[in-house]
C-alpha cells in the first residue's frame, strides 16, 4: 500500500438529493467519488470514509435547542449553526448514498456521536476535546498524504482538511468532488481559499493521473 489514502467525507443520504440537509448538486459528487475510487484501487491507495452519526437528541439540531434551522448561536461556548435533524444513528439518512461504491471502503470513522457538541471534522469534535480513531488508523497504516473530497465543502470538508494539516499530513483537496451548504453564496469559495492558505493543494479529479504518478515516484524514492 502507498503512503496515501482517499478520505471520503460524509457521502450520506441526508446530504444528498431528498435528504434532510441536502447539498445542491450532491449527486455529481457521488459520481466523482466512484471515479476517484477506481483510480485509487488501480494505484493501491487506501480508501476510507467519515460518517456523521448523531444521536437523536443531538443539541446541534434546532428542534432540540428550541431555535430555528439556519440561525446561529452558541453550544457549549462554541459558535453553532442550528441544523435540521440529520444523519441520526441507524436511520436511512445516516447511511451512505446507495450509488456510492461502498465495497471499496476499508475503514469508516463515525463522528458527531456526543449529543452536547458538534463534530464537523473527521478527526475531532469542534472543541478538539475528543478524537475519532482516524489519526490512529492513519498512523498505524503509515499514511502521510490524504486526498480529501466530500460534503460539505464549507463545513465538514474544510474542518477535516484543516485538522489534517495541523496533524502534519500532506493534503490534496479534490475540488470537483466537493459541494457546499453555502448559507452565504461565497462560503465554499472562501473555504477552499482557507484550505489552500493553510497548506492544502487544490486539484480536480482530471488532475489525478499526473498527481498519482508524481506521488508514486516520491514514494519509491523514499
Amino acid at each position: 500500500m502507498s503512503d496515501s489514502a482517499l478520505l471520503l467525507v460524509d457521502l450520506q443520504n441526508d446530504f444528498c438529493n431528498g435528504g434532510a440537509l441536502a447539498v445542491l448538486d450532491s449527486e455529481s459528487v457521488i459520481n466523482t467519488a466512484n471515479e476517484v475510487i477506481t483510480y485509487c484501487q488501480q494505484h493501491d491507495i487506501a480508501i476510507i470514509a467519515s460518517q456523521d452519526w448523531h444521536p437523536a437528541d443531538h443539541l446541534s439540531f434546532a428542534v432540540n435547542s428550541a431555535t430555528k434551522v439556519g440561525t446561529e448561536g452558541k453550544l457549549n461556548g462554541l459558535r453553532q449553526i442550528w441544523w435540521p435533524v440529520h444523519c441520526v444513528q441507524h436511520q436511512k439518512g445516516a447511511e451512505f448514498h446507495p450509488a456510492l461504491n461502498q465495497s471499496a471502503i476499508q475503514a469508516i470513522f463515525q463522528k458527531g456521536v456526543n449529543a452536547i457538541i458538534d463534530s464537523y471534522s473527521a478527526f475531532f469534535d469542534n472543541d478538539h476535546q475528543h478524537a475519532t480513531q482516524l489519526d490512529y488508523w492513519l498512523t498505524q497504516n503509515q499514511i502521510k498524504h490524504l486526498y480529501i473530497m466530500g460534503l460539505a465543502t464549507d463545513y465538514c470538508v474544510k474542518f477535516t482538511v484543516l485538522d489534517a494539516l495541523q496533524l502534519g499530513y500532506q493534503v490534496t483537496v479534490i475540488q470537483d468532488g466537493c459541494r457546499g451548504v453555502n448559507l452565504d453564496p461565497e462560503d465554499s469559495h472562501n473555504a477552499l481559499q482557507e484550505m489552500a492558505l493553510a497548506g492544502a493543494k487544490l486539484i480536480t479529479s482530471s488532475d489525478l493521473p499526473i498527481h498519482f504518478f508524481d506521488r508514486a515516484n516520491d514514494f519509491r524514492q523514499k
